[in-house]
């Protein structure tokens, strides 16, 4: 398929797949008379990369789960490599829960805290 059915069918633009490639996660082959072309695992490379990118992850972080798909594993959640980018990414999101608890708890105190009456306005 060319570069705008493919972007049709993954909802994204063709100016994204271009910056894919240019990223070397989307592979660039092209036809002889130099249109790109992409098939049914492009299409669930992207799936793969938005998928991904909703949880949080970075686009260079999504790079191991792509090499898994291509390696031809069912997911792109099957490889050590991608394994260990997900356990990176799970201590990031359990700093970021400690934190916003902290600020939590820092907010709730303040609105316990009685505030003497202002004459003046405040």
């Amino acid at each position: 398929m060319r570069i705008g059915e493919l972007s049709e069918r993954a909802g994204v633009s063709t100016r994204t797949l271009r910056h894919y490639e240019e990223l070397g996660l989307l592979p660039a082959r092209r036809r002889a008379n130099g249109y790109r072309e992409y098939d049914e695992a492009d299409l669930r490379l992207l799936a793969e990369i938005r998928d991904l990118v909703e949880l949080g992850f970075a686009l260079e972080e999504t790079r191991p789960f792509l090499d898994c798909l291509r390696a031809g594993h069912p997911t792109g959640t099957s490889c050590a490599d991608a394994r260990a980018v997900q356990r990176r990414k799970l201590a990031e999101v359990d700093d970021l829960i400690a934190r916003l608890r902290t600020v939590r708890a820092e907010l709730a105190d303040q609105l316990d805290t009685p505030v003497p009456r202002c004459d003046l306005t405040c």
